[in-house]
């Protein structure tokens, strides 16, 4: 099986031990609290489910300044993002050597992780402003990330974490929420070789369906990972719940058996298109995956970045060479009335028009589900769509 990133063997950061997870609540009880951003709290969870391999914590200041300056830490670990504890006050952490991360997203705030205070450093407005630049390739507030990422605080606490629970992702999706442990072992266990991982907030009609089995096919994959994202979306996204009903129910009738798994895992989305797709393949290398699908606009939101620029950086000196996983480079794929299938629309035979694909955007999908009208086949699965569609029609009687 492929190696995980940075490392020979993967080191989940997650306490398993019953107890020494118990010693560490015991301990926590005693240590200065900290009200972690919901983003850190996400961080926490995909270090503890090995995602984030070889991390074994929060970086520092210095260490997130490098990363969105050249993609590698100041001591040379290539990673695309940074991943931080930022806080907008740290006064009450004082001289603490360790410190109890209290959970924003689960009622009562319970203890997520305990951290060890390697450093509290606060970045200016220039540090901030530059970083925010370079890891999302805008400085506008309206973007979704920058908002997030500018909107958390300056105190940039560093350090070593011990997770002692998955957060609110665990419970909420029992049959969806894997580790990347849990995927390595799932792949082990069907004996696949050569696995294509499918990153997904939204659920899958039929173009996104046909772009996963050309990828297999062209690939030569034994198994391909649909792994939808579970935490923080933006605002008009579809929810975990339904998303994860609507992919099952389509992988379960159109696709042979023990070829897919349905998987989620818990983070909140950057939005950060390029970057972010980088972080995307280099957690998808630690889950046990060969390839990963990029395609048109990956990881984007808005206008913000070029259609295919999420592939392109795949091709760039600062990633070129740094990760094991393969990039499947996807075009835009829809239902063909002149091919009678679904077709990457680079493909299309010559004199083929636009008006041949069948494409409707997000906005009319949306309309014509709460309006109780039906898809066309050509675009969704009949029985995908049923399942949006009451989502949809409940949204809009409420």
């Amino acid at each position: 099986m492929i190696k995980p990133h940075g490392s020979d063997k993967l080191n989940p950061l997650y306490v398993a031990d019953d107890a020494k997870r118990a010693a560490l609540l015991k301990e926590a009880e005693g240590l200065p609290k900290l009200l972690v951003c919901s983003q850190a709290a996400a961080n926490a969870v995909m270090m503890g489910s090995g995602y984030f391999n070889p991390l074994t914590g929060f970086m520092s200041l210095a260490d997130a300044v490098s990363v969105c300056a050249t993609m590698k830490t100041t001591g040379g670990l290539f990673f695309p993002t940074p991943i931080v504890n930022v806080v907008p006050d740290a006064s009450a952490i004082g001289n603490a050597k360790r410190i109890a991360l209290l959970d924003p997203n689960v009622a009562g705030n319970p203890v997520i992780a305990v951290q060890d205070v390697a450093s509290i450093d606060e970045a200016t407005d220039a540090q901030m402003a530059t970083m925010t630049k370079q890891a999302y390739g805008t400085d506008d507030p309206a973007h979704p990330g920058v908002a997030a990422f500018n909107g958390t605080g300056k105190f940039f606490i560093s350090g070593d974490i011990q997770v002692l629970n998955y957060s609110y992702f665990a419970a909420d999706f029992p049959g969806t929420f894997k580790t990347a442990m849990e995927i390595r072992d799932i792949i082990a266990k069907h004996g696949w070789n050569k696995v294509c991982a499918f990153q997904t907030r939204n659920p899958m009609h039929r173009a996104h369906e046909e772009l996963v089995r050309i990828c297999m096919d062209r690939v030569g994959c034994d198994g391909a990972v649909i792994h939808m994202l579970l935490g923080k979306l933006k605002k008009g996204d579809i929810p975990a719940d339904v998303r994860d009903a609507a992919i099952r129910k389509m992988a379960e009738l159109y696709f042979p058996a023990n070829t897919v798994e349905i998987t989620g895992y818990g983070f909140d989305m950057l939005y950060s298109g390029p970057r972010e797709a980088v972080l995307h393949a280099l957690f998808r290398q630690n889950m046990g995956c060969t390839h990963l699908i990029v395609g048109r606009d990956h990881a984007g939101v808005g206008d913000y970045y070029g259609a295919f620029e999420a592939q392109e950086i795949f091709h760039t000196d600062m990633v070129k060479g740094q990760l094991e996983i393969e990039i499947f480079e996807a075009d835009h794929t829809a239902w063909s009335n002149v091919v009678g299938e679904v077709i990457m629309m680079r493909e299309a035979p010559e004199g083929h028009k636009k008006e041949d694909f069948v494409f409707l955007s997000g906005t009319k999908v949306r309309e014509m589900l709460a309006a109780g009208t039906a898809l066309p086949p050509e675009f969704a699965r009949p029985e995908v769509a049923e399942i949006l569609m009451k989502f949809y029609q409940s949204e809009a009687a409420s």
